[in-house]
């Protein structure tokens, strides 16, 4: 079974679908973390994002893996414990041309392939209904407004998760700075002629804005009996 989550930066598809899979028994492929591993390996190497060649001769030597930590997992590129670079503004920043890297994506796309080849996976991205698996078993455009995301951003930059009630004070400066960013990158990643954010065709829109963590995956789970049938078997 495959489940796509697909959204803009900060919707809160990586934690919604982290636990969609916990709950249902299948495996989470964070996609954007490997477009962020190969724009964290790109900013090592002094490699300009924007130039799309080199970007592709890093993108095809990463060896990016994932490894189960906890309820969690960590990311892992050329050997070497990425989970927290890889959350940098730096690499927010940079991850925009990089994923707008038609040969990038052709890599990452054939990766992402083979994972949801070998077994029940929950994938999040932003093309993941559209290019990825488009014959999704359950499809989900998750969205937000900005001011949403941005609040959402700032407290995880500090440590905090809204999702789990875990609430830190942000400076309102910053925040409005995640903001700018995050608006700019929606209007970056849905313009981009490489695999442009939008909802599938046949994809379930949730807007998370006003609701609670639990609220946003129980409305995912609900969209399947498949779904809340592993997720009744979970907790028996």
């Amino acid at each position: 079974m495959i489940v796509a989550i697909d959204g803009p930066s900060g919707s809160g598809k990586s934690s919604v679908a982290r636990e969609v899979a916990r709950r249902c028994g299948l495996t989470y492929l964070d996609t954007g973390a490997m477009y962020r591993s190969v724009a964290y390996l790109c900013l090592e190497r002094g490699v300009d994002p924007a130039d799309d060649e080199a970007t592709e001769r890093v993108a095809r030597e990463a060896r990016i893996e994932f490894v189960p930590d906890g309820e969690g997992q960590r990311v892992i590129a050329n050997g070497e414990d990425v989970t927290a670079q890889i959350r940098t503004p730096e690499v927010e920043r940079a991850v925009s041309p990089v994923s707008a890297n038609p040969a990038v994506r052709e890599v990452m796309v054939a990766l992402q392939r083979a994972a949801g080849a070998a077994g029940d996976v929950v994938a999040e991205g932003r093309d993941i209904g559209t290019v990825v698996f488009p014959a999704a078993d359950v499809k989900v455009f998750l969205c937000a407004s900005p001011e949403a995301r941005a609040r959402r951003r700032a407290v995880q930059r500090l440590g905090g998760n809204l999702a789990t009630g875990d609430v830190v004070e942000v400076d309102a400066e910053a925040e409005r700075t995640i903001l700018d960013d995050l608006v700019r990158r929606d209007a970056y990643d849905s313009t981009r002629e490489a695999s442009p954010l939008r909802p599938a065709d046949d994809a379930c829109r949730i807007d998370s804005s006003d609701l609670g963590f639990e609220e946003v995956v129980d409305a995912v789970v609900s969209l399947s009996p498949e779904l809340a049938a592993r997720a009744q078997k979970g907790r028996s």
